[in-house]
């Protein structure tokens, strides 16, 4: 069986992200995550004795996790060199099956070429009733700034090449769950939008982050400065907000599942219903010529 050819270079997405650590990680957007995570895992009414957390670019969620007092013991798998810590490629897992009752991934999934395949092994590494909850980076995240380059390069270079990745969208990661053998999937979406002094303070900030390019076909040449300059110029005519400062968005996509268990809620057979729709909403019903009663 042919398999698609890879759209990201994973290699160099481990480097660019241990690049940032070394210059200092920007961790406010993950920070934000975290906290999201924090108030997300407090609605769930029930504590984990064996935890995983996938990728996530600092330890900071495994962190919280170890001090939450809802989770026994937390194994982290990071993307880079890290103290405590297994490296690990979120497409190759080392997890036994059934091993965690709970594993989470924050901002580490959209660089990920097969992940139907990793949320299928993260699936398999969850107990029976065992929860995945976790976000990525979603379709609608940098816009503006490839609005901008898209439209700089093509008046000054005469062509458009791919610079911004494109990330996932929110309808999709709901079948994407089922597809990998979740149980009760949930997704949702957030937009998180931060301000700028100018595009180059954005763009310091996703090096920072890791978050620049891993296309594998991605320009192999420098971008040149008039180019440049003039993204600049259209970042700063078309979202600017009245104090000068620029918009930036990311798109966070919110997903959770739980590995299927005999005790979950399960949907009713087509036909068993109890109750008429209508009587439910409190209308009448209201037969067509030909309908049976």
């Amino acid at each position: 069986m042919m398999t698609a050819p890879p759209l990201f270079d994973t290699g160099l997405a481990r480097r660019r992200l241990a690049r940032a650590h070394r210059a200092g990680y920007a961790d406010f957007l993950l920070r934000r995550v975290v906290d999201d995570l924090d108030d997300r895992l407090g609605a769930v009414l029930r504590t984990f004795t064996e935890a995983v957390d996938l990728g996530t670019p600092a330890s900071l969620a495994a962190e919280r996790l170890r001090v939450s007092g809802r989770v026994g013991h937390v194994t982290r798998l990071a993307p880079r060199a890290e103290a405590g810590a297994v490296l690990a490629d979120p497409e190759a897992l080392p997890l036994a099956p059934a091993r965690f009752d709970l594993a989470v991934s924050l901002l580490a999934l959209q660089h990920v070429n097969d992940l139907p395949g990793a949320l299928a092994q993260l699936r398999r590494a969850l107990r029976p009733d065992g929860l995945f909850i976790g976000c990525l980076l979603g379709g609608r995240t940098l816009t503006e700034l490839r609005q901008v380059f898209g439209q700089a390069e093509s008046e000054v270079e005469g062509g458009v090449s791919p610079r911004v990745a494109p990330f996932a969208e929110v309808r999709e990661m709901g079948s994407l769950l089922q597809r990998a053998g979740f149980a009760l999937p949930v997704t949702d979406v957030e937009t998180v939008t931060v301000r700028y002094r100018d595009p180059f303070a954005l763009m310091h900030d996703l090096r920072a982050m890791g978050l620049t390019n891993v296309l594998v076909d991605r320009r192999r040449t420098p971008l040149r400065r008039d180019t440049l300059l003039r993204a600049a110029a259209l970042y700063a005519e078309r979202f600017a907000d009245p104090d000068g400062r620029l918009r930036a968005s990311f798109e966070i996509l919110w997903l959770s599942g739980w590995a299927p268990h005999e005790s979950q809620q399960k949907p009713l057979k087509p036909g068993t219903a109890q109750t008429r729709l209508a009587e439910a909403l409190g209308t009448t019903e209201r037969k067509t010529e030909g309908q049976e009663s």
